[in-house]
């Protein structure tokens, strides 16, 4: 009976942190962050977006911007009009990656869209887990230190959720 209870509590608990420990934390521009002057499109080269995953922009505060935007406006580099809504500046942005399709970054300030090259466009999949499709296999994630990879807070969340069940059962 309480072999059953913990095995049931287990996978409760399973299942629902499959989510999070798949998530990947990604830091636009790496050490660069979010800049004038660097090839994005270099950056993204073997990156895969899945839902649940996060865009974390970096930059100055009031130095830069990020807009989401749509087609038109990432190819014309044209700041929405309901900027209020859809721009981020506080210089450490994170974007939660919350539905699969094309995504379109900004920066609106002057000119650094259109000369500094301060675009982003990628293609954010469906999330990786239980039931989900898979795709062509992800690149070996490196530690958020180095701008990818699965946070260590989601380790340690781990163990801990794993010494408490051994606690539980004896």
């Amino acid at each position: 009976m309480a072999l059953s209870r913990f095995l049931a509590m287990f996978l409760v608990v399973a299942v629902s942190i499959i989510p999070i420990i798949s998530s990947t934390d990604f830091i636009v521009g790496d050490d660069n962050g979010w800049a004038t002057g660097f090839d994005y499109q270099a950056w993204l080269q073997g990156k895969e977006f899945h839902v649940g995953d996060k865009l974390v922009f970096k930059y100055t505060k009031g130095k830069h911007n990020v807009m989401r935007v749509n087609s038109t406006g990432f190819q014309q580099c044209a700041v929405p009009p309901d900027s209020s809504t859809q721009g981020f500046t506080t210089g450490n942005d994170v974007i939660v990656l919350s539905s699969p399709g094309r995504k379109w970054y900004i920066c609106g300030i002057s000119n650094h869209c259109e000369n500094g090259k301060m675009k982003l466009a990628i293609t954010v999949q469906p999330q990786i887990g239980l039931g989900a499709p898979t795709s062509s296999p992800n690149p070996t994630p490196t530690p958020i230190s180095d701008a990818t990879g699965t946070s260590p807070i989601y380790s340690s969340w781990i163990v801990i959720i794993f010494a408490l069940l051994i606690a539980i059962m004896f």
